[in-house]
């Protein structure tokens, strides 16, 4: 293996990340509603929020701490905790819900085994229920990270996520040769 390809392999810090984020901010320093966005770029860099991100975040925009992990918390899209490469959200409104979304969530659950706001030991999916995805007329509907399944049955979740599995040993195959 050549050197070049070797540092490539390098997994990249929480140090380096945190230092690319520092230099984004600067973007956002004094710019009213600038906070979501930086929070949005920190958890795209992260894969979520962590304690470092948020006060970096906090320090630079020269906002509380308390009211930034208060915007975290209002909003279900931010995570404090580490999510996997898929996030898979369940449609639970309610024409989702009165055809089949509850079977699609349990049958994910099964496959899955872990519960809503859980993460695979493997660390490629992460469960979440959502309330409307706007796509009503094809429920019940959920998403793999931006990814829309509409019309989803519960019997047919087992090859969906097999799916994505498949999907991201190609991609280690691809990496590797």
């Amino acid at each position: 293996m050549s050197q070049e390809k070797c540092l490539g392999c390098q997994e990249v810090t929480e140090e380096d990340l945190l230092l690319q984020l520092d230099g984004i901010l600067d973007d956002y320093v004094g710019k009213p509603g600038g906070l979501i966005p930086a929070l949005q770029i920190a958890q795209k860099l992260f894969g979520y929020l962590p304690k470092s991100a948020i006060k970096l975040i906090s320090k630079k925009l020269s906002i509380a701490y308390s009211e930034v992990t208060g915007v975290i918390s209002f909003y279900s899209f931010f995570s404090t905790v580490p999510r996997g490469k898929y996030m898979v959200r369940v449609c639970l409104g309610t024409a989702c819900y009165v055809r089949g979304g509850k079977e699609v969530l349990s049958s994910l659950q099964k496959e899955l085994e872990i519960g809503v706001g859980g993460t695979t030991g493997d660390g490629l999916f992460s469960l979440d229920i959502g309330r409307c995805f706007g796509a009503c007329g094809l429920a019940p509907v959920l998403m793999v990270n931006d990814d829309i399944h509409q019309r989803v049955k519960a019997e047919k979740v087992k090859e969906l996520i097999e799916f994505y599995r498949d999907l991201e040993l190609t991609k280690i195959k691809e990496k590797a040769g």
